[in-house]
């Protein structure tokens, strides 16, 4: 799967059969394919220094672990660096050493650790900018050596905590339509701290303890009663916005305080994908921080049957310190710069844990981006839309054109049905195609039979 970070983040549909490089990974003097060298850019002494001690590096495509090192004192230090990545990495610290490493390789060499400490990086044409970097300090300087924005996930102001709890996996699984003509649904609102990204823990406001909330699937004329309670345990008002409801702002969608609740009542009359977000001032606070899910209203005589559906909802996430809230100060830049672009709440949650669907059947995906300010071109490695509904627009199979499509454009609070087959056995990323958000978490993957294109 790492190889496939790579071709995405560097260049973009490019097949992943095998490394392919713009520019060579290592210079002519290295060893070339299967080999692990160290090679300082500027000559060394013939008799290496006594070790003060050792340092352990582990690439990964793209990061390294750890990002952040605390040696005891200045002095030279053996360097093991280990490549578990898919492709070339180097370790590059800022006095010119460098050590590199082939796919699945070890390369050893020694580095002098400064009194104020060194930072270090991968030389690799753009792996830099795609999160190769990292620092080593020296106990007791207080030299600032650099952020540590290792790994995929740079965050240009909070550093991510490598005791965070794992991410909590959000089974993508869209539900069956509510039987019946009337559904009480009830929606609890919680205040809580949630694990968005590997190292990164947030304290999220959600409607039903989850980031997106629950998928709520009724059919067209449906009554829909919504309880939603805001416990006496929260510490902020809140409210709901169903944009799938024909009702007045301040009459449904008023805030309650804690310990209050309310009922939200309307028929869904009309079909489509449609967002729902608490919208207590200021709204972009509460969407940005997790409070938003996605209600699917199904047409006249329903969907057909296909072999697997799935929901998966876009969002953005501007970091705020550790255990708090999103920044509201970055949210409403006019240029939105996201730290965190998520698919159902958790940056690489489907690249870490893969989307198991049938190889030639037909799955449908329900999308939605809720944003709440960046546009998503939502595409599929590896397969063409075949029949796309989008804001009621609708690209059917079966056109007499035989169109398809590559990509769906949606803006905030826009959504879409998608449907596609996989032809052959294998793994088919899914990503915004807006590549630069790829490399901040907007990167899943589903596997198709045993994802072995081989077999």
């Amino acid at each position: 799967m790492a190889v496939l970070v790579l071709a995405l983040t560097a260049a973009g549909c490019a097949s992943a059969a095998g490394p392919g490089w713009t520019y060579a990974p290592a210079p002519a003097a290295s060893s070339g394919p299967g080999a692990a060298s160290a090679s300082p850019v500027a000559p060394k002494a013939s008799q290496p220094a006594a070790a003060a001690g050792e340092i352990a590096i582990d690439a990964f495509d793209l990061g390294f672990r750890p990002a952040s090192i605390e040696v005891p004192a200045a002095g030279t230090y053996v360097v093991k660096f280990d490549n578990t990545g898919a492709i070339f990495h180097d370790v590059t610290f800022a006095d010119g050493t460098r050590i590199e490493a082939q796919a699945g390789q070890m390369a050893e060499g020694q580095v002098t650790i400064p009194a104020e400490g060194t930072t270090f990086i991968c030389s690799v044409p753009g792996h830099e900018q795609g999160g190769m970097t990292g620092e080593v300090k020296v106990a007791g300087s207080t030299a600032d050596s650099g952020d540590d924005h290792g790994g995929t996930l740079p965050a240009d102001d909070v550093k991510a905590d490598p005791n965070a709890p794992r991410p909590v996996r959000h089974d993508p699984t869209a539900p069956k339509v509510l039987e019946g003509k009337t559904h009480d649904i009830d929606l609890v609102i919680t205040e809580r701290e949630m694990t968005v990204a590997e190292g990164f823990v947030q304290k999220v406001w959600t409607f039903g303890d989850t980031v997106p909330g629950p998928v709520i699937r009724v059919k067209l004329g449906d009554r829909v009663r919504i309880h939603l309670k805001n416990p006496a345990t929260n510490q902020l008002p809140h409210s709901i916005d169903f944009h799938s409801s024909f009702v007045a702002w301040n009459d449904e969608m008023t805030s309650i305080d804690p310990g209050g609740e309310k009922l939200y009542e309307f028929t869904a009359d009309k079909a489509g994908v449609f967002m729902y977000h608490c919208g207590t001032t200021p709204a972009l606070h509460h969407i940005a921080n997790g409070m938003y899910g996605m209600m699917i209203v199904e047409p006249n005589g329903g969907f057909e049957p296909v072999a697997q559906e799935y929901a998966i909802v876009q969002s953005e996430w501007y970091l705020g310190p550790q255990g708090k809230e999103a920044d509201l100060t970055k949210a409403m830049a006019a240029a939105p710069a996201p730290d965190l672009v998520l698919f159902n709440g958790v940056a690489n949650q489907y690249k870490d844990g893969p989307i198991e669907v049938p190889t030639n059947e037909r799955v449908r995906v329900f999308v939605l981006n809720v944003g709440p300010s960046v546009d998503s071109s939502f595409h599929v490695v590896g397969t063409i839309f075949d029949r796309v509904i989008k804001e009621g627009i609708e690209l059917k199979s079966d056109n007499p054109g035989g169109w398809g499509a590559q990509a769906v454009d949606l803006s905030p609070a826009q959504g879409a049905v998608i449907e596609m087959e996989f032809k052959e056995d294998g793994l088919y990323p899914i990503v915004t195609h807006a590549f630069n958000f790829v490399g901040r978490g907007a990167l899943g993957l589903f596997q198709a039979g045993d994802g072995d294109p081989s077999n």
